[in-house]
């Protein structure tokens, strides 16, 4: 019954929108997964003014409300940090989330078919190299970049990679096992909850237009579940998703997003580049694929090493053709 209605939602969406708009659907709600919610992703084209595109996103979200009333369902909105941010609900519980960006650039594969495999790739360690930032702007596809707060190019680096119409993350830092080197400040295990809030505010000070979170390291502080319940609620504050790295098989961070009802997801492909040689990148990459295919979607992470930009160079532009659709991290969360 849900997925039927988010059908109808995206064609009431695309009868009301301009030429030009993208509308990705993604049907997450199971009978086995109560908390799990289908989503309605609604790109309007860079070719109107703010207010013209305003006047459009009102329109589309008129059409959609005929069609949530016509169900049932309630609404409940807010202004996200990527544009406009709703949920329609039915006798309280959240069915779907829907995501309206104005004014977006268009990147890539975003108009490729909406059905089939579907593969987000999260870049993250950004902030410190802005040669290989500008390396990454130069693949037209559409990747996830995550960056690191209160580095040299932090700031630039996420304005400009959201102009360029890539998706922005907040790479959170957080305490590692001893091993790891660790970030000036960051999240670790015994912060109070008062204390975690202010420091993601401050990271996200640093990262503007981030609409996700990803943790950097993290083995400690994410299987640490009085941590990770203090920090999703900061996290649903400032309507953010959580992608969780799995850096250690006793992370609890992706159950506890999907507790305290953050749309979340996790890695569940192996690290692309544990060895930064194009060949081995390589190989990684064509795993990620075969795993979207077998799974029907795939969240992979890597670095902005050379050696795997050179493999994305090289391999992308078949996984079209191989099946898989390329996204952002934003429409494989629940």
């Amino acid at each position: 019954m849900v997925h039927a209605v988010t059908r109808e939602l995206a064609g009431a969406a695309h009868a009301a929108a301009p030429a030009g708009t993208q509308i990705h659907i993604g049907l997450q709600a199971a009978d086995k997964n109560p908390g799990a919610m289908d989503s309605l992703d609604i790109t309007l084209p860079k070719t109107q003014p703010d207010a013209a595109a305003k006047s459009e996103a009102a329109k589309i979200q008129r059409a959609l409300a005929g069609v949530a009333t016509r169900h049932g369902l309630t609404e409940e909105s807010s202004e996200g940090r990527e544009g406009i941010l709703f949920f329609y609900l039915k006798a309280g519980t959240r069915t779907h989330a829907v995501r309206m960006h104005i004014g977006a650039a268009e990147t890539g594969n975003t108009a490729l078919q909406q059905n089939g495999a579907r593969l987000a790739i999260i870049l993250d360690d950004l902030g410190s190299d802005r040669h290989a930032a500008d390396q990454i702007f130069d693949l037209p596809y559409p990747l996830t970049i995550s960056v690191l707060p209160n580095h040299e190019h932090s700031d630039e680096i996420a304005q400009e990679a959201q102009r360029r119409g890539y998706q922005v993350m907040l790479h959170l830092p957080m305490q590692a096992v001893s091993t790891e080197k660790p970030e000036a400040q960051e999240l670790r295990a015994g912060m109070p909850a008062a204390e975690v809030s202010k420091l993601v505010n401050h990271f996200l000070a640093d990262i503007p237009g981030a609409v996700g979170v990803n943790n950097h390291q993290g083995s400690e502080a994410t299987s640490d579940p009085a941590l990770m319940q203090e920090l999703m609620p900061v996290l649903r504050h400032h309507h953010l998703f959580y992608i969780d790295s799995r850096t250690t098989a006793a992370t609890v961070a992706y159950e506890t997003a999907q507790t305290a009802r953050v749309p979340s997801a996790f890695r569940n492909v192996p690290f692309l580049d544990d060895v930064a040689e194009v060949g081995a990148v390589r190989k990684q990459l064509e795993l990620a694929l075969r795993g979207a295919r077998e799974k029907g979607e795939a969240v992979a992470i890597g670095h902005p090493h050379p050696a795997t930009l050179q493999a994305l160079r090289e391999v992308l532009p078949q996984a079209q053709s191989e099946g898989v659709r390329l996204t952002f991290a934003s429409e494989l969360v629940h």
